[in-house]
């Protein structure tokens, strides 16, 4: 190889690199922008196609050049018919993920901890793509108005703007839950198994808020969500959902153990069969109660989770066999 053909070589590496360096930090960005971690994956990937492209000795802060191709792409996607057609037909949920994983990115501050909890993240659904960048670049990413200015091509007082109405929607829309002693929400999730194990009505009944809501993809056989509301109307559905029978375990692959867990910084209950992660139930808690309950088991939507928890080692689980 003739040193020109090599300086090349060398260069191309070293521009890679610098694509890597910051890669957990855009996937961050384009996940909480999109809710779905394939999406954010795509997004990333299709960046790193832009910058391979790019004239480089123009762009004088390759962060800030990757930040604005990434929030781009994904409000693309965003925008796409597709996804207009997935998320207003009631089939969408955010994509779970395991706490640890660095697409969850930093979460050092609360809003940090909120932005990618899947209560924001699905409150969320109700902002305009540009209001959910907003959102998402200053609550996340502490990005100054100026600098969404730039990164949307809008202006300094319309970035307030949008972040102002984005704030106003997500209050009204009411966030479900907050933050929680991470001892007290095992109790409480121990305490909904133990009572949806054996089917003890009254006190599922007891352990929900008076507005509780529970969601479920129905392992993704269903074309929309289905969704309860009351109390009672909740702890049937759970109680009936929790009972083992042979049909659900052939649905499942197998025989699945439940292991605790905390996903998107929240408490929830994994099916696991052998190390495959089959189905996935998250809550949110208020003053002790809770107040959503989640049940996710589409396969498409546990891919990246399922992989993480391969990952993550064995623990004792709550339940051996269910």
């Amino acid at each position: 190889m003739d040193s020109t053909a090599t300086d090349r070589f060398d260069t191309s590496r070293f521009e890679a690199g610098r694509f890597e360096a910051g890669r957990d930090r855009l996937a961050t960005l384009a996940y909480r922008l999109t809710g779905s971690a394939a999406d954010a994956e795509d997004a990333v990937q299709d960046a790193f196609l832009h910058w391979q492209a790019a004239d480089r000795q123009h762009i004088k802060v390759p962060e800030a050049w990757l930040t604005k191709v990434v929030t781009n792409l994904c409000l693309d996607r965003l925008r796409s018919a597709r996804a207009r057609r997935e998320r207003t037909a009631g089939a969408w949920l955010p994509e779970p993920l395991l706490d640890g994983d660095p697409m969850l990115g930093p979460a050092d501050t609360f809003e940090q901890r909120e932005s990618v909890s899947l209560a924001v993240l699905t409150l969320m659904e109700r902002l305009s793509p540009l209001e959910r960048a907003v959102y998402v670049l200053r609550e996340a990413f502490s990005y100054s108005h100026a600098e969404i200015g730039e990164i949307l091509d809008v202006t300094e007082s319309a970035s307030q703007q949008h972040l102002h109405r984005a704030r106003r929607r997500i209050t009204a829309a009411g966030r479900r839950g907050g933050e929680v002693d991470a001892a007290s929400a095992r109790r409480v999730v121990e305490e909904f198994l133990d009572a949806a194990s054996s089917g003890r009505t009254e006190r599922l009944v007891a352990l929900l808020t008076d507005d509780a809501i529970a969601v479920s993809d129905g392992a993704g056989l269903a074309v929309r969500l289905l969704q309860f509301d009351t109390p009672r109307r909740i702890a049937a559905v759970v109680r009936a959902g929790f009972k083992s029978t042979p049909a659900k375990r052939r649905l499942a692959g197998g025989t699945p153990a439940i292991h605790y867990a905390l996903v998107n910084g929240a408490p929830a209950l994994l099916f696991v069969v052998g190390d495959q992660v089959t189905g996935a139930v998250t809550f949110d808690i208020t003053d002790g109660r809770i107040a959503t309950v989640r049940g996710i088991a589409a396969s498409a939507r546990l891919v990246r989770l399922a992989e993480a928890w391969r990952q993550h080692g064995p623990d004792t689980p709550l339940v051996a066999q269910w």
